[in-house]
């Protein structure tokens, strides 16, 4: 099957690319449907005040996912690209790494829980899932094999686990009328069932984990370059989750449980943008180097690509909200008006994560969580100002606002305030119309 032309960046290139990732896409896809529908019974099944409480405990080990994966993954493919021969050195020594940073993170999060903790969860349903760290450790195979351009195992792992994980939950739903703690369990035995697949994987295709060596040199190479991205890591996830723990916390668990609905239906589309941008920036960075105006070009092209995917569906999920909330019992209700606020965020996400690549592309790496810390600053003020007086809508405007001031931050920077201005002319369909004007001349 040939896929759509996109204007500006080169057919072959891209069919070559999706030949090797589109069938991980629609695993991904596939993946995705199976969560959301076994979510949705869960949530009818739990009731709103305990699904926000387990929610509560995933969101809170969620602030401590940049730490545990120390942002490795991207370096971990560039050494194994760059030193193939070095695999059981570079795998060794990122397990080490992401096992030590397991560890130190429980501490973390006990200190964390004590300062702040999210109202009414407790503690043990946190505790228990903080062992994810450690868990997901193993997970440094996934880079290997996207390193390999052999992702189509990765995907092949992670159908079959939703696949388990799926027939598990609803088996704790419909055999054994389950209480909340179960399903803490079931949702940590999702990492162990990934990460089980991945070594069942790697085993398979005639490689050994008992091979991985650890070497200390490289360890400080890799936490020296990563340490950028764990940071921004960390701004990333107060960002996109701290709404929730200040909804709990302000409100009640209940309406936390019914904007859990909300985001995990509003961001389930989130792995659209970076699945583009990887695709298309090769093409892009190459325009950088041979033609700055080609360049410019096409950067624009990308942007207003972003706004073509994000806009559309974030019409078409404002007026379908109350429809998709049938799928949930009637105390579910009144977040549909919550969500068809909630999904016009995408447009910004789906803005910032193409020019977040383009900040890490002209060495403005520091300037992207500068950013997202200013994100996550709107984020909680304007939380404290709406959640008393709106509840969960309340939550969902602030961050709304907060996404769309993270994206548009660098306008207020100089030297970046032109690609603040191009984005805007993408949202804005001034570049679609300047490009239909200039083909009517044609």
């Amino acid at each position: 099957m040939r896929i759509p032309s996109i204007p500006g960046f080169d057919q072959q290139a891209l069919e070559k690319y999706f030949k090797n990732t589109g069938m991980s896409f629609i695993g991904k896809v596939g993946s995705l449907i199976i969560t959301m529908l076994v979510n949705i019974k869960i949530a009818n099944y739990l009731h709103s005040t305990n699904f926000g409480i387990l929610n509560g405990a995933i969101t809170y080990v969620y602030f401590f996912q940049a730490v545990t994966s120390l942002g490795l993954d991207y370096y971990i493919v560039k050494e194994l690209h760059q030193f193939p021969e070095n695999r059981d050195r570079i795998l060794g020594t990122s397990f080490r790494l992401k096992l030590m940073a397991g560890l130190v993170a429980l501490p973390l999060i006990f200190l964390a829980y004590q300062v702040y903790p999210a109202r009414s969860t407790p503690y043990l349903f946190v505790l228990i899932l903080s062992f994810t760290g450690i868990i997901q450790s193993v997970n440094i195979v996934d880079p290997y094999f996207q390193s390999q351009v052999q992702s189509k195992y990765i995907m092949q792992v992670q159908v079959v686990s939703y696949l388990i994980s799926a027939v598990i939950k609803l088996s704790l739903i419909y055999f054994f009328k389950a209480p909340v703690l179960w399903f803490v369990y079931a949702f940590l035995f999702d990492w162990v069932l990934l990460s089980a697949g991945y070594i069942i994987t790697y085993q398979r295709k005639g490689r050994s984990i008992t091979q991985w060596k650890y070497n200390g040199e490289l360890a400080r190479k890799l936490v020296s370059y990563s340490w950028p991205l764990i940071i921004s890591g960390v701004m990333v996830s107060i960002y996109m989750r701290i709404d929730q723990i200040m909804l709990q916390n302000m409100r009640n668990a209940a309406e936390a449980g019914a904007y859990a609905t909300v985001v995990r239906f509003s961001e389930a589309w989130y792995f659209i943008p970076s699945v583009i941008v990887s695709t298309l920036f090769p093409a892009i960075l190459n325009a950088r180097r041979d033609d700055i105006n080609r360049y410019k070009r096409r950067l624009q092209n990308l942007y207003d690509l972003m706004v073509y995917i994000s806009l559309p569906a974030a019409i078409i999920i404002s007026f379908a909200a109350p429809l998709i909330y049938k799928l949930f019992k009637p105390e579910y209700a009144y977040a549909a008006p919550v969500l068809a606020v909630h999904i016009w965020s995408g447009v910004f996400v789906f803005l910032g994560v193409a020019n977040g690549q383009q900040l890490i592309a002209e060495d403005y790496v520091r300037m992207s969580f500068i950013r997202t810390g200013f994100g996550a600053i709107v984020n909680i003020l304007l939380n404290l100002l709406l959640i008393p007086k709106m509840g969960i809508m309340g939550t969902a405007i602030a961050t709304l606002i907060a996404y769309a001031c993270s994206t548009f931050f660098i306008i207020l920077i100089p030297k970046l305030s032109r690609q603040g201005i191009m984005m805007l002319k993408s949202l804005f369909l001034v570049s679609l119309f300047q490009k239909i004007f200039i083909f009517e001349k044609k």
